[in-house]
C-alpha cells in the first residue's frame, strides 16, 4: 500500500463522491495497490480484489469491524465485532490455495463435465461482475439496482445501518488514523465506538469464504459476487443471504418480475464473457447459439461450485447466530461498500475538524492535515474549552 495519508484519502473520497458501486470499488483498490493501473485491477479475479480491499481496511481502520444484520427468522438485529485480522490471513490463505486450470497455470480455463455437457470457462473479473451488473440493469432503469437483501435487511452493514458506520467512526483513538475529534466513542479503528454491541449477536463458527457466488448458484444475481440465481439482484456488489426474503426474486419494491429479468441478464452475460468453450454430447455448441436458458439447471450449478473452489475470496460470508432465536442467518460482507462508508464518514468528520481549527487558527488546510491525528484533538479540546 502506498502513501495514503489524510490529504491522499480526502482526494480518494473526494474522486469517489462522482461514482456510483464499481467506481468507487476501483478508487478504493487502486489505493491498497497505486502501482497497478486501472486495466489490471479490473483483470483481476474478484478474490484477489477483495483480499486487497480488507487488507486496505485494516491497514486504515484497525482491526475491529463492527457489523450488523437481521435475523431471517425472527427479524431480530444483531451487531457483532468481525477481527480483520484472522480474516486477511485467511483470505490469504484462500487465494495461496486456489486451484489451477486444467493447462496448469492459475490463469488457465476451469473445466466442467455433467452429463452430455462440457463447459470450459474461466474465472470472472472485475470486470466481468461490472459488466454483469450494467447488464441487470439495462432496460429497467432502477429496477433490481438494490437487493432483497437489502430490503430486507438480511446482509451486513456498519453499526448504524444502512450501510454506514457508528457514531464514532472509524477515527476511534486507537486505529492508525487516530482521532478524529470530540465526536469519538471509540478506539482500535472500532467503527461503533461505545456502540459495539459484540455479545448481541454471535458468528456462528467461522466465516465462510465462498458462499454462492458464481453462475447458476442460489444466492443474489448480477452482484459483486453472483454470477446468476435466484436470489437479489444488486448492483456491483450484494449484501444479501443465501436466500434473500426467502429466496425469492424479489427487490425493494416488491417487483420480483423485474429481479427475475434481471437476473437473467446478468448471467447470460457473465456466460458470454466467461465461457471458453461449450460441448454437447462431444460436438461444440456455437457460442451465437449458447444462452444460459440453454445449460441445464445441474451445468450451471456445476459451474457456481467449480467457481466458488477457485476463486474462495471472491464472498466472505458469514453465519450469524441470532441471540433471540437461536436460527442461524447467513449474510454477505460486502467490503467495498463497507469501506467506502467508512472513508465518507471520516473524511466528512475530517473536514469539519479542518474548518473548526481554520476558523480558530487561520491555519490552511495543508497545514492541518500535516498535524498528526493527536495533536488535531488536542487543539480541538482546546477550541471546546476556550
Amino acid at each position: 500500500m502506498g502513501n495514503t495519508g489524510p490529504a491522499e484519502l480526502l482526494a480518494i473520497w473526494e474522486a469517489g463522491l462522482a461514482h456510483h458501486g464499481p467506481g468507487r470499488a476501483l478508487l478504493l483498490h487502486r489505493a491498497a495497490r497505486p502501482e497497478t493501473g486501472a486495466d489490471e485491477l479490473l483483470s483481476l479475479p474478484v478474490g484477489e480484489r477483495e483480499a486487497d480491499l480488507y487488507a486496505l481496511r485494516r491497514a486504515l481502520f484497525g482491526e475491529r469491524m463492527q457489523v450488523r444484520a437481521e435475523c431471517g427468522a425472527c427479524g431480530e438485529a444483531m451487531e457483532f465485532d468481525l477481527d480483520t485480522h484472522d480474516l486477511t490471513r485467511d483470505l490469504t490463505s484462500d487465494l495461496a490455495a486456489r486451484p489451477r486450470g486444467q493447462g496448469g497455470g492459475q490463469d488457465g480455463p476451469l473445466r466442467v463435465v455433467e452429463g452430455e455437457w462440457t463447459v470450459e470457462f474461466r474465472l470472472p473479473t472485475v470486470a466481468d461482475l461490472e459488466a454483469a451488473a450494467r447488464a441487470a440493469t439495462e432496460g429497467g432503469g432502477d429496477t433490481g439496482a438494490r437487493t432483497a437483501a437489502e430490503a430486507g435487511g438480511r446482509g451486513l452493514s456498519g453499526a448504524d445501518g444502512d450501510g454506514f458506520p457508528g457514531a464514532g467512526g472509524p477515527t476511534g483513538a486507537g486505529g492508525p488514523l487516530g482521532a478524529g475529534g470530540p465526536s469519538d466513542a471509540g478506539g482500535g479503528g472500532a467503527v461503533g465506538g461505545e456502540r459495539a454491541a459484540a455479545g448481541d449477536g454471535a458468528v456462528g463458527g467461522d466465516h465462510a469464504v465462498g458462499g454462492d457466488h458464481a453462475m447458476g448458484g442460489g444466492g443474489a444475481a448480477a452482484g459483486d459476487h453472483a454470477m446468476g440465481g435466484g436470489g437479489g439482484v444488486g448492483g456491483d456488489h450484494v449484501m444479501g443471504g443465501e436466500d434473500a426474503m426467502g429466496g425469492e426474486a424479489a427487490v425493494a419494491g416488491g417487483d420480483a418480475t423485474g429481479a427475475s429479468t434481471a437476473a437473467d441478464r446478468a448471467r447470460r452475460a457473465l456466460l458470454a464473457r466467461c465461457v471458453v468453450s461449450v460441448h454437447r454430447s462431444g460436438q461444440p455448441v456455437p457460442a451465437d447459439r449458447l444462452s444460459a436458458a440453454e445449460l441445464p439447471e445441474p451445468v450451471q450449478r456445476r459451474l457456481a461450485e467449480a467457481a466458488e473452489r477457485a476463486d474462495p475470496a471472491a464472498d466472505v460470508t458469514l453465519n450469524v447466530a441470532c441471540p433471540a432465536c437461536g436460527a442461524a442467518t447467513r449474510a454477505e460482507l460486502d467490503i467495498a461498500s463497507y469501506l467506502w462508508a467508512e472513508l465518507d464518514h471520516w473524511a466528512r468528520d475530517l473536514l469539519l475538524d479542518v474548518h473548526l481549527l481554520a476558523t480558530a487558527y487561520g491555519w490552511s488546510e495543508p497545514q492541518i492535515l500535516a498535524l498528526s491525528p493527536l495533536r488535531r484533538r488536542y487543539y480541538l479540546e482546546l477550541c471546546a474549552d476556550g
